[in-house]
């Protein structure tokens, strides 16, 4: 079936209202190009959704809505644009161009995503074509970095100069060009490319492209920071004796978002179900978008994820369906090391006689003097930049004698060193939401710093302060951040409220358990004090945070 309506074998069903925009877009161009020609500061919902596919989002400062409204005048409309950047690899000079443009177009600063792209905030109606194409004459995209299509395509950050890492980095990249939308729409809008056809096939999407948006992620298991069993399709790289990749483990279903109250929607993890050659990767990823383009479930959005495929027809039905796709059954899974997640901030041995340093962008805002002082770095050392999944950032290629001058120029411009914060400080996320996400419910960024502080003081209080524990706070449900796969997840419920998920891990094999619902953010550090302090007296030898409340469970975390 093209893009058809069927859903996990059940009999079709009225479509939803995107589905039909889809398929009457000529391809996604729809009317976006007048429109962008038309003036005024937003979009209408048709091209508010095409948008999506080239890599822009319309937003409106939450904060100023109110007054604005009762004043009679317009809410403060911007967009928001995304850059695809297959595992958040930059090269410096590209670095320095991304750095010029936020001073040219939005809000002058860089915002790092948790899926390793670059994003650009507060662009006016009138300059978002001109900034995307600025974007694009750095040989970056903004193409299908948002959108009912395959996004940024992620992997391990770490430039480990070693065959794996190289073959990670390499498949990333493969598998992000060979998953580009074959319309030529976006050149067309964006980059003025003559028309020469509006009738373009796309072989591997179909008339009406996915059911939803589909997230891929490649790594070793040894490394897992890009989380990729979080994924619609998770890949685990297999090595041989001589630490070449020759086979990856395939899993399918894995995905975060879900809708508070509605019992249908929920987070998951994927399901390991096979392995195939690392020749046949692109086949066997291919074979997986073709299932859930077709069985995915299009009248219904909040459900139109291959997780729910995986869910509601099992794991058996997809390897046996899979393999119309592929032409054959997955081979085995094959035997792999423990999934694990190294530090990867501060500075390490490259392999290859240089360094990275990995620097702490806290919730991955590049503004102000950590802009400063990273332009300053680039510009004079030129490491090539990597996005990290935790929304840090990774120089790499630097040598030996570089370390006192750039350590030196981080501290002129008060950027913390890794080693100069604590573990939580580390590994928190917190996702944008208000004042520029429509979905949020709370805040999170804004919160992040005096949260962080309240943990510190708690865990300082119980001997803790050295334990390395994930915090993922989130202003709504859908999971930005992956707040159900790390050790805390604080997920927006109401404003000032959250829902306090506990018991998944630190690598990212487990979801967490809802431990409680509409804490307020003022009882949040009250409400852990109790856990903490019988994790200090009664964890079992060297057990994690996490493992600690998935061993108690809901109701002896509650008991405390």
């Amino acid at each position: 079936m093209d893009g058809g309506g069927r859903i996990s074998g059940e009999a079709t069903k009225k479509l939803s209202a995107v589905e039909g925009l889809k398929a009457g877009s000529h391809r996604l161009r729809g009317r976006l190009a007048e429109e962008l020609a038309e003036g005024g500061s937003q979009v209408s919902e048709d091209g508010y959704n095409l948008l999506k596919f080239h890599g822009s989002y319309e937003q409106h400062d939450r904060d100023t809505a109110t007054t604005l409204k009762q004043a009679g005048q317009e809410k403060d409309y911007s967009f928001m644009v995304r850059v695809r950047m297959p595992g958040g690899r930059l090269t410096a000079a590209q670095y320095i161009a991304l750095d010029a443009l936020a001073n040219r177009y939005g809000t002058t600063g860089l915002r790092l995503t948790t899926r390793q792209g670059v994003q650009f905030h507060g662009i006016p109606k009138g300059d978002l074509k001109p900034a995307i194409a600025d974007i694009n004459a750095t040989l970056l995209t903004t193409q299908a970095a948002c959108g009912d299509v395959v996004r940024n395509v992620m992997t391990t950050p770490a430039p480990v100069r070693d065959a794996v890492h190289r073959q990670l980095e390499a498949d990333a990249r493969l598998l992000s060009a060979a998953l580009l939308p074959a319309s030529r729409a976006y050149h067309q809008i964006f980059l003025d490319e003559e028309a020469t056809s509006n009738d373009e096939a796309e072989p591997l999407y179909g008339a009406t492209y996915l059911p939803r948006k589909f997230k891929i992620g490649l790594a070793a298991p040894t490394d897992n920071t890009p989380d990729v069993l979080t994924n619609d399709l998770g890949l685990l790289a297999v090595c041989n004796e001589q630490g070449v990749i020759v086979a990856y483990n395939v899993a399918v279903g894995g995905g975060l978002g879900m809708t508070h109250n509605n019992a249908r929607t929920f987070p998951r993890i994927a399901s390991i179900i096979g392995s195939v050659p690392s020749a046949d990767l692109v086949a066997v990823t291919e074979a997986v978008i073709r299932l859930q383009r077709d069985h995915g479930d299009r009248g219904d959005r909040r459900r139109a994820r291959l997780k729910y495929v995986v869910e509601d027809m099992g794991v058996d039905w997809v390897a046996d369906t899979l393999a119309t796709y592929f032409g054959r059954r997955l081979d085995p899974v094959l035997a792999m090391p423990p999934i694990a997640v190294p530090e990867l901030l501060g500075w390490h041995e490259q392999g290859d006689g240089q360094f990275w340093l990995g620097v702490p962008v806290p919730s991955g805002r590049i503004d102000g003097t950590i802009k400063q002082a990273l332009r300053e770095i680039v510009a004079r050392f030129a490491p090539d930049p990597i996005v990290t999944p935790q929304q840090d950032i990774l120089l790499s290629n630097l040598r030996e004698q570089d370390r006192a001058p750039i350590e030196a120029i981080l501290r002129a411009h008060d950027v913390a060193l890794s080693h100069e914060i604590s573990p939580i400080a580390r590994w928190v996320l917190a996702c944008p939401a208000l004042p520029t996400c429509g979905l949020a419910l709370t805040e999170a960024e804004r919160v992040r710093a005096p949260l962080v502080a309240e943990f510190e003081g708690a865990l300082a209080r119980h001997g803790l302060l050295g334990e390395r524990i994930s915090l993922r706070i989130t202003g709504c449900p859908n999971g930005c951040v992956r707040p159900y796969a790390g050790d805390i997840g604080l997920v927006g419920r109401v404003p000032g409220s959250y829902a306090i998920y506990l018991g998944g891990d630190f690598a990212g094999t487990r979801l967490s358990f809802q431990f409680k619902d509409r804490v307020k953010v003022t009882d949040l550090a009250a409400t852990f004090d109790p856990i903490l302090s019988a994790f200090a007296t009664d964890r079992d030898g060297d057990e994690t945070f996490g493992d600690f409340c998935a061993r108690i469970g809901r109701d002896g975390l509650l008991a405390l």
